[in-house]
């Protein structure tokens, strides 16, 4: 028996959802550009992505070339693009709109926390929901069980671990109430986590993470996935999207980081990405003119993107209004078209039919758009 199949299996394969924000506001249009639109080539004659250079997705649109990588499960099928999405909240604070959309409204604690308690599921393992940050978060507060942690090896008691976790072990035994069953999940999964630590890891299938945060942070989650380990939330970013200041020196960088990561994780779970969707979104998008420093300044509606089992991938769903200025918003800005709510939620429903939408996402009216076929 090999060791990664000795460590798999602690019951059913549970889907996950993985979550990545894009912070700063990340440019949509330069990142699936419009290519079929005049108005974009207008607005934009320094920085636009010429259609010759661009991935051709459906006729209309075209990948970033630094994203051509998401190319593989776009035509496998598997990769859905959403334009014009974003927040019906029209603010320009990175702060408040990450704030706005991470609670999914002016409510308390986060969506994805709310999901975690109204799932429909009766119990929550200690590793069921996990931050790869420094910090929870706003997303995953209210969550009934979520754990932060960089990497594997920070998942630990520490020096002398053995002894202490022995000890804690006896004393929580016997226990019976939320707290005992709450020491004796964390130090399972302490267990767990030592033993995949000790373990050597192959990603699959000729995947190679880069060595930056975000590519470690997925292959840390694809190792506790295929190890079974109850994992069913996952947030992790990749900051510094905000680009009003020579847009390609900023957000070149960060697209091949979103490129090198989504693609090997997508390369090393093969068959296992059928129980995994990962959902990429941001605050909001930018601005449609280039402003005089060759960036953009704060906008509106951006992209999402979609990944996993199931997706009816393949297309760019968007309600497309065009960039013509008797419909840009604002200063001149791409509305949004499509709520991220209204694409969460069928995620959210295929991972958990019994999950309670209306607790979810309360004051807000659901209009669930076509993710699945």
């Amino acid at each position: 028996m090999s060791t990664q199949t000795s460590l798999t299996g602690n019951g059913d394969q549970l889907k996950t959802l993985v979550v990545v924000f894009l912070r700063g506001g990340a440019d949509g249009l330069n990142m699936v550009a419009p290519t079929h639109d005049d108005g974009y080539y207008r607005a934009r004659p320094r920085i636009a992505i010429k259609a010759a250079d661009a991935t051709k997705l459906d006729g209309s649109f075209g990948f970033n070339p630094l994203l051509k990588d998401l190319a593989a499960p776009y035509h496998d099928g598997s990769m859905l693009v959403v334009h014009a999405a974003g927040s019906e909240d029209s603010t320009r604070s990175h702060f408040e709109a990450q704030d706005l959309m991470e609670r999914a409204g002016d409510v308390a604690g986060g969506w994805l926390g709310r999901y975690l308690r109204f799932r429909g599921a009766t119990t929550t393992g200690a590793l069921s929901a996990i931050a790869v940050s420094r910090a929870l978060p706003e997303s995953l507060r209210g969550a009934p069980a979520a754990t932060v942690m960089r990497s594997l090896e920070d998942f630990t008691l520490g020096k002398g671990g053995g002894p202490l976790q022995n000890s804690l072990e006896k004393l929580y035994a016997k226990e019976t109430d939320a707290l005992g069953t709450s020491a004796r999940d964390t130090i399972e999964a302490l267990r767990r986590i030592e033993q995949l630590r000790n373990a050597t890891y192959a990603p699959a299938h000729g995947a190679n993470y880069e060595r930056d945060d975000f590519s470690q942070g997925l292959k840390q989650i694809a190792r506790l996935i295929k190890a079974r380990v109850g994992l069913e939330a996952v947030s992790l970013d990749i900051g510094g999207w905000d680009s009003h200041i020579t847009q390609s020196a900023i957000m070149d960088p960060q697209m091949r980081k979103l490129n090198a990561g989504l693609s090997a994780f997508y390369r090393d779970l093969g068959k296992t990405m059928q129980h995994v969707t990962v959902v990429v979104l941001t605050e909001f998008g930018r601005r449609l003119g280039e402003n005089s420093a060759f960036g953009t300044d704060h906008g509106r509606g951006s992209v999402m993107f979609v990944m996993g089992g199931g997706v009816k991938g393949g297309r760019v769903l968007s309600k497309w209004p065009g960039l013509t200025q008797d419909v840009l918003e604002g200063p001149g800005d791409l509305p949004v078209t499509i709520n991220y709510r209204d694409v969460l939620a069928p995620v959210l429903q295929r991972h958990h039919p019994q999950v309670d939408l209306a607790k979810v996402f309360p004051d807000y009216e659901l209009k669930p758009q076509a993710v699945y076929g």
